[in-house]
């Protein structure tokens, strides 16, 4: 049975550094599971591969769309699975990495994004009263509507609150509940996760939103700005919507940074909570001299 393997983990977990390493060992390519990566010109916030680690391996489904573009779980997994497919025809297991966890799932499991429901209209209303009340006024109403999924869905996250109202306003117009446990069959999947203790996955973020500042960090997030404003829903990422609130001045520079570091933290846990749920990941310590060698075993 033909292969693919997915190497996930948190933010800032290696998971990139080691699927670099895999994809050059059994010289085959990879596929991003990054929800962020997709987007042309955010590339320092999304600790896009740089243009030489591209050239090294190819990647597929990076630069994809532009960030006023809508792009949705259903357009990844079909542009995925041609890359897997056309990846296997040229006899090479993909190696698929990411952080994303629906974008993995929809990989995985047998899931049929073509029912789903899709209220533009609903939608629209829905980010404009987020424009003026935030993002936290929407959770309320999904609260009461949807307590399971509000406490599952942070506060802050504006597109998959809105997207969960979408799908409670439409119910009975087409959603179809989404199964998680009918793996997808005819492939063979070789999940194996990063991990590393929590001070150290925490440290190691705080380290790359100072590395990313040193990069460009603000530049980058000013430039996106200027071309698109703060309306598309890419412009929400963590990085690029603190370092907007600071260019409106609605907080300091440092606080902005600060944000960041605690934003992408929650957000790490959050990723940890949804992949601890799935039994089939292998689970590797990136602090073990031994990972590498680990993960060919396993694959083997």
């Amino acid at each position: 049975m033909k292969k693919v393997i997915i190497i996930l983990g948190p933010t800032a977990s290696g998971k990139s550094d080691m699927a670099m390493r895999l994809a050059e060992h059994l010289k085959t390519e990879l596929i991003s599971a990054d929800s962020m990566q997709i987007y042309r010109g955010m590339d320092i916030g999304t600790a896009k591969p740089s243009r030489e680690e591209q050239a090294r391996v190819k990647h597929h489904m990076i630069d994809i769309v532009d960030v006023d573009e809508p792009f949705t779980v259903a357009d990844f997994q079909e542009k995925a699975f041609k890359c897997i497919d056309s990846l296997h025809n040229y006899n090479m297991s993909p190696v698929v990495v990411g952080g994303t966890g629906l974008y993995i799932n929809s990989l995985v499991y047998d899931l049929d994004f073509t029912q789903t429901t899709s209220d533009t209209e609903f939608r629209r209303k829905a980010e404009a009263e987020a424009a003026e009340k935030g993002s936290r006024a929407l959770h309320e109403r999904l609260k009461k509507l949807d307590a399971a999924a509000a406490a599952r869905i942070h506060p802050n996250d504006e597109k998959r609150i809105i997207r969960r109202l979408e799908v409670l306003e439409n119910e009975g117009k087409g959603e179809k509940p989404y199964d998680f446990l009918r793996p997808r069959e005819g492939l063979d999947y070789r999940l194996f996760g990063m991990s590393f203790p929590r001070e150290v996955l925490y440290d190691r973020i705080n380290r790359r939103v100072d590395i990313m500042m040193e990069q460009g960090l603000e530049g980058e997030a000013a430039a996106l700005y200027a071309k698109y404003s703060d309306t598309p829903t890419a412009m929400k990422a963590i990085g690029y919507k603190e370092i907007i609130d600071y260019m409106k001045g609605d907080i300091s520079r440092d606080e902005a940074i600060r944000l960041i570091k605690q934003n992408s933290r929650h957000y790490a846990k959050r990723q940890l909570t949804w992949f601890r749920r799935n039994e089939r990941i292998v689970w590797l310590d990136a602090q073990e001299k031994n990972c590498f060698k680990n993960l060919i075993t396993g694959i083997e």
